[in-house]
């Protein structure tokens, strides 16, 4: 009897496991991007809390102030429209956290994209940086496409060529992930450029914008690998 209550039960559950969601690929681009412009627009927010209640000198100002710069290249680039560091620091530290939260746990949602967009414009004019308009458009657009049928890119992507780009899912955003943020980490600290390059030097902002211009070319590859990898699965299924 006992056996038998066991069988039934793992037959009740079945249908449960199968139905439970797994997130897409498309889904998980569209929320890592999101919560990296949160979290990037909270690192600016910290650095230009730490310049103090100060006024700026415009809208565009420079996140990293001479009191916190671990090198003399360092600069963070921001758009802020309230012209105060530390209360734009406190609103992009806020708003960051607001766009993090939305991308992890409600950009699949039926207005989710689009709040994510406005999150993303409004983390921009309080002091987030750049991030949020480029990185912000980007996953705003992918999160349409949660749970779509992806009907364009299955036309205009060959079997081959989507057989290549899922392959590489999930390597693609991981090594997105890990050259933002070195890069992030080199602007802000130098290294390893100080290593090689007097920490007074100015030739060493070709280097960061080439590390830039890899940083998005691998972001596209991995948007594509996350289509390409859900239209394969719906294939497969």
């Amino acid at each position: 009897m006992c056996a038998l209550e066991m069988r039934e039960l793992q037959e009740s559950s079945a249908p449960l496991e199968q139905q439970k969601p797994s997130i897409s690929a498309t889904r998980a681009v569209a929320s890592t991007l999101g919560a990296i412009v949160g979290l990037a627009g909270m690192e600016h927010g910290l650095f230009e809390m730490l310049q103090g209640n100060v006024t700026t000198n415009g809208l565009v100002i420079d996140a990293i102030g001479p009191a916190q710069k671990l090198w003399s290249g360092a600069t963070e680039p921001a758009l802020a429209i309230v012209p105060n560091f530390f209360v734009s620091g406190i609103l992009a530290m806020i708003v960051g956290l607001l766009v993090t939260i939305w991308a992890v746990g409600f950009v699949q949602r039926k207005y989710g994209a689009l709040i994510l967009l406005l999150l993303s414009i409004t983390l921009f004019l309080v002091g987030g940086g750049s991030p949020p308009i480029f990185l912000g458009v980007v996953a705003s657009a992918v999160a349409t496409r949660i749970n779509k049928p992806l009907t364009w890119w299955r036309t205009h992507l060959n079997v081959n060529a989507r057989n290549f780009l899922a392959k590489l899912w999930p390597w693609s955003i991981i090594a997105f992930v890990l050259i933002f943020w070195f890069a992030v980490a080199m602007a802000i600290t130098g290294w390893p450029l100080v290593l090689f390059f007097d920490a007074n030097a100015t030739n060493t902002l070709p280097i960061l914008s080439l590390l830039g211009y890899i940083s998005d070319g691998v972001m596209l590859l991995a948007v594509l690998a996350g289509f390409a990898y859900d239209i394969q699965r719906k294939v497969a299924e």
